[in-house]
């Protein structure tokens, strides 16, 4: 049984009980999907009675429905099932690129039931109509407005303010703005980079450690940490900004604002579309991401031209990995983005064998799964933990709290 605290009304600390334990059924509710309340006796040792103090509770709040009845064989009456509302809530996840914005619209369990894509032209230009994407596809879902938003952009975010230090575009800041004005609710901005490990730690690659580092190699590159199961920024928002390590042989070094001679210049997606046409190998006209993602993908199919091409590749890109492994000893690296999607566990095996012979710390180097947009994953993620948060409180990692009925 919980005890008043010294100094705290055992009035207080009932209710604090009670969060808990709501908390860990919703969560349970979530994870395993409808229940009985035996069920939720079973699971959380909670009494009877407080597990039906507890649902009663969450029904008055809307966020939990009895749905009908058991069909297990048993005796007496069956026993009625609960399930959480999905659609008690809504959020909303945003990838912000160069060219294009993505959206996407999912209920409290995740599910996406919307999704809208922008062009992006000059800058300005795409942020009205961004802005009115978003409303369309959430109103898709009957909703009016998400109850958050997560933004995933390039550039350096403030891990005190939540606002953007650097980016490539100034309309990505603008945006961010556009949606805070215009729908008044929370929007949290995270470097998208950050938003795609989130994804890889919870849905692809990385779903067993809690330790590992993402390599995003795209039309930039970049690092996301997680340390302890935890996403690292550092002290100013800038951890993992891989562009500007500096690699020796590349006849400069990088400056504050210009990535020349650092990792970019070795692994970014205009590098890999000349490498492979260098090689041979089939690419589409132009140096962005997606002629790169092509570029990779042809390669594979391309005998010993594309062999050939892959080891210089790796080559390039372990020069990245190898500083992360020596500074982090992560034991884990992922390679992600479009190149290092695209590149599969052939890719990441060649890299695996540079690295062996250069650092002496045991790591695996793994290729990203998440499908489509990691970071627009992410972000749907990450706009869900504000909004389960707020709605079911404070998220618990403790045993249930017993509180005398």
């Amino acid at each position: 049984m919980i005890s008043a605290g010294t100094g705290h009304p055992r009035s207080a600390t009932s209710a604090t009980a009670r969060a808990i334990n709501d908390r860990l059924a919703l969560d349970l509710l979530l994870d395993r999907g409808a229940l009985t309340a035996a069920q939720l006796h079973t699971l959380t040792g909670l009494s009877r009675p407080s597990v039906s103090d507890l649902l009663a509770r969450l029904q008055e709040a809307g966020l939990v429905a009895m749905i009908g009845e058991s069909d297990a064989v048993q005796r007496g009456p069956n026993a009625r099932m609960y399930e959480l509302v999905a659609e008690r809530a809504h959020v909303a996840g945003v990838d912000v690129r160069q060219g294009s914005v993505s959206l996407a619209v999912a209920n409290l369990t995740g599910r996406v039931l919307a999704s809208a894509g922008v062009a992006a032209g000059a800058a300005g230009g795409p942020v009205g109509a961004t802005v009115d994407a978003l409303v369309k596809a959430v109103r898709q879902t009957g909703h009016q407005l998400p109850h958050t938003i997560a933004v995933g952009a390039p550039g350096m975010i403030d891990p005190a303010t939540g606002e953007l230090r650097t980016t490539i575009a100034r309309w990505h800041a603008e945006l961010v703005a556009a949606l805070r004005r215009r729908l008044k609710v929370p929007v949290i901005l995270e470097n998208e980079v950050n938003l795609a490990a989130v994804a890889e730690l919870r849905q692809g690659a990385a779903r067993d450690r809690d330790t590992f580092v993402l390599l995003w190699l795209g039309q930039g590159v970049g690092a996301g940490t997680v340390l302890d199961g935890r996403l690292r920024r550092g002290a100013s928002g800038g951890a993992g900004e891989m562009g500007f390590l500096a690699v020796p042989g590349t006849g400069a070094l990088p400056s504050s604002t210009d990535c020349g001679g650092g990792f970019y210049s070795v692994a970014s997606s205009a590098v890999v579309c000349e490498l492979a046409r260098r090689h041979r190998i089939e690419t589409p006209d132009g140096w962005d991401e997606l002629a790169a993602e092509a570029a990779v993908h042809a390669a594979l199919r391309a005998g010993e031209r594309g062999a050939r091409f892959l080891d210089e590749l790796a080559g390039n890109v372990v020069l990245g990995v190898q500083a992360i492994c020596v500074v982090l000893d992560p034991g884990c690296v992922v390679l992600g983005g479009e190149v290092g999607r695209a590149g599969g566990p052939e890719l990441a095996a060649r890299v695996a064998a540079r690295l062996r012979a250069l650092s002496p710390l045991p790591t695996e180097v793994r290729a990203a799964e998440v499908p489509g947009s990691a970071v627009l994953a992410g972000a749907v993620l990450t706009a869900l933990d504000a909004a389960h948060a707020d709605l079911f409180g404070p998220p618990v990692s403790t045993t249930p709290h017993r509180v005398r009925s």
